[in-house]
């Protein structure tokens, strides 16, 4: 009885097997990226699969998630998040390709033992991590005592950035002629990576999660569990806060809840008018007491009863409006990004 994703095994990993084939075919090495909830399929499951690919490098968030890559893929793992001089104990691991984005860190790492292999990450207008390109020449003082693997380049969302990334990785390799002419690139199409590689002359490693793993969902299905049914009256409370039944209906509970990620949301990222009229809409709406849940019953969005529970929802069904039975599931919309599953069906 539970939050289950339900996958089209031989669609799925026939899509992601094609995207790898496609991308190697236009000149591009994919580098899966298995980080956070694991895009709805655990970390894990994405390691299991990238080493099904066969590829030879799977990218991870934080030195937290390592464990989990690592134990069902046997290839290099690069870590996402920048090495800091807190984390040395990673350094022993010689899989582990550390991100690099301040001279302070790379001195610290040229100055280890061990020699670790880096990639140094490149200052781009997103403006989170990164070395500015005007500080790259004082890179090149520091490669010989490091396994230097290219370049990182962490690009903004959305249209075309292959120019932006052209440009930086020109002058990153301007400013050290001598490097490794490899780029790792994130948020463009495989063909815009092509575009950057044979600009360039340099081999274009491109990490890739959500066009990887959730790029067509048609076969991917989340489902509901619907675990019990109550017929309520006009007037009569329920829930925890024991709302008033504004009229006849069916509280309708359902497996999935906060603890899975069931109605959180991050701040909206409306940028035209309609989106925000949209989400001033949905404010007013909950300021009444009224939020559409990611549930659907007979085919039709159904309405929070109340806010979610921790690991079960209340839905309200209108009278008139055949409920479903104890046992049967429930389509959900999800976010796959925030969202646990209790349990994974491969169909």
């Amino acid at each position: 009885m539970s939050l289950t994703l339900h996958i089209d095994a031989d669609q799925w990993r026939g899509r992601v097997r094609r995207y790898v084939q496609d991308a190697t075919a236009a000149g591009v090495t994919v580098v899966p990226v298995a980080k956070g909830n694991g895009y709805g399929f655990g970390n894990a499951v994405l390691a299991a699969e990238a080493a099904r690919l066969g590829v030879t490098t799977l990218a991870v968030g934080t030195y937290d998630e390592v464990a989990a890559a690592t134990g069902e893929f046997g290839g290099d793992v690069l870590v996402l998040t920048p090495w800091r001089p807190w984390l040395t104990a990673a350094l022993g691991d010689d899989r582990l390709v550390h991100t690099v984005s301040r001279l302070e860190d790379l001195r610290q790492l040229a100055a280890a033992p061990a020699r670790p292999r880096v990639v140094v990450e490149v200052l781009t207008s997103i403006r989170r991590h990164g070395i500015d390109p005007g500080d790259l020449a004082d890179v090149a003082k520091l490669l010989d005592d490091v396994r230097f693997e290219g370049f990182a380049l962490h690009l903004p969302l959305g249209d075309d950035h292959a120019a932006e990334a052209t440009t930086l990785a020109r002058r990153a390799f301007e400013a050290v002629p001598a490097a490794a002419r490899t780029i790792w690139v994130s948020h463009l199409t495989a063909a815009q990576a092509a575009t950057v590689g044979q600009a360039t002359s340099a081999e274009v490693r491109l990490r890739v999660a959500t066009a990887l793993w959730l790029g067509d969902r048609s076969g991917l299905t989340p489902k509901a569990t619907v675990l019990d049914l109550h017929r309520v009256r006009r007037g009569e409370t329920y829930g925890y806060r024991q709302r008033r039944a504004r009229r006849d209906g069916t509280v309708v509970v359902v497996a999935g809840g906060t603890a899975h990620g069931i109605a959180l949301q991050a701040p909206t990222a409306a940028g035209t008018l309609r989106q925000r009229a949209s989400a001033l809409a949905r404010g007013g709406l909950e300021a009444g007491g009224r939020a559409l849940s990611p549930f659907r019953v007979a085919g039709k969005q159904r309405w929070f009863a109340e806010p979610p529970h921790m690991q079960c929802s209340m839905i309200w069904l209108p009278d008139g409006v055949e409920p479903p039975s104890v046992g049967d599931e429930a389509g959900v919309e999800v976010r796959y990004t925030t969202t646990t599953f209790d349990a994974l069906a491969w169909d």
